[in-house]
């Protein structure tokens, strides 16, 4: 349960904020603190297993850095958290409801994982959104790839905001990254399981996302009887950057739901 984290000093109900994969609770900062200002919320901000300053303390499989992440709010919290998460911090939040619903008040799922497998992902076959000569020039060459199919709002501002994202909070570890996303255990075990979870779920996704997509995401909404869907066009992958002002509207409803649940 030995995670780093970053909490804000506000003394109200706790939100807890899990990365994207390969990124830090600071790149996590940047993308939900601006969403969630001015809600009175206790912001936590996670650096999961391998990830940020956490070390490599549990094995390299999904299961364990989801336990992992349950100990730690057994641990830390005393009432069930509102869970946000993106991409891969989304697929863990999503496990956790099936699996620890004590633990969740609701979910914010932006640009959610569904399917660990990549070529089982229902992807968006329309071209991409024309872009500038050159958007992409202040990014590193390997990078080219991932975020041309990455991003839908393709400017060479969103390009330094994410690449600031990428760079920020600690090193992480690279050879447990990569032994987690390579195994065959990568993907949760109950990932398929038609587990109901009844509090307010709002959900986020991007047009223009070539990497988890949009579909799976919609079709996963039978999963939440209380969820909002939706799909942003001129956003990727990387929505939080690229559509702060919607992400911002949309997480405010989410909080006036949870309120009136309460």
């Amino acid at each position: 349960m030995n995670l780093a984290f970053h909490q804000t000093t506000a003394t109200g109900p706790a939100v807890v904020c899990l990365p994207m994969f390969s990124l830090s609770r600071a790149a996590t900062a940047a993308a939900f603190s601006p969403a969630l200002a001015g809600a009175g919320l206790r912001e936590i901000y996670l650096d999961l297993p391998g990830h940020g300053d956490t070390p490599a303390n549990c094995a390299p499989t999904s299961q364990a850095v989801l336990d992992t992440v349950c100990a730690w709010l057994d641990h830390h919290l005393d009432a069930p958290a509102l869970l946000a998460g993106g991409s891969y911090g989304a697929y863990l939040a999503t496990g956790i409801a099936r699996q620890r619903p004590d633990l969740v008040r609701g979910l914010l799922l932006v640009c959610p994982g569904v399917t660990i497998a990549r070529d089982s992902r229902d992807l968006p076959d329309d071209p991409p959104p024309t872009a500038p000569p050159g958007w992409l020039d202040a990014a590193p060459a390997t990078l080219h790839q991932h975020l041309d199919a990455a991003l839908g709002q393709r400017t060479p501002a969103v390009v330094a905001t994410v690449l600031a994202a990428l760079d920020s909070g600690g090193p992480g570890d690279a050879t447990f990254q990569q032994k987690l996303q390579s195994s065959p255990d990568y993907a949760l075990p109950d990932e398929t399981a038609e587990v109901t979870f009844d509090g307010p779920v709002t959900v986020l996704t991007g047009r223009q996302d070539r990497i988890v997509g949009y579909a799976d995401q919609f079709r996963a909404m039978r999963r939440y009887p209380r969820g909002t869907f939706t799909v942003l066009d001129a956003a990727g992958h990387y929505l939080p950057y690229e559509q702060p002002t919607p992400l911002r509207s949309l997480t405010q409803d989410w909080l006036r739901r949870i309120s009136g649940a309460s």
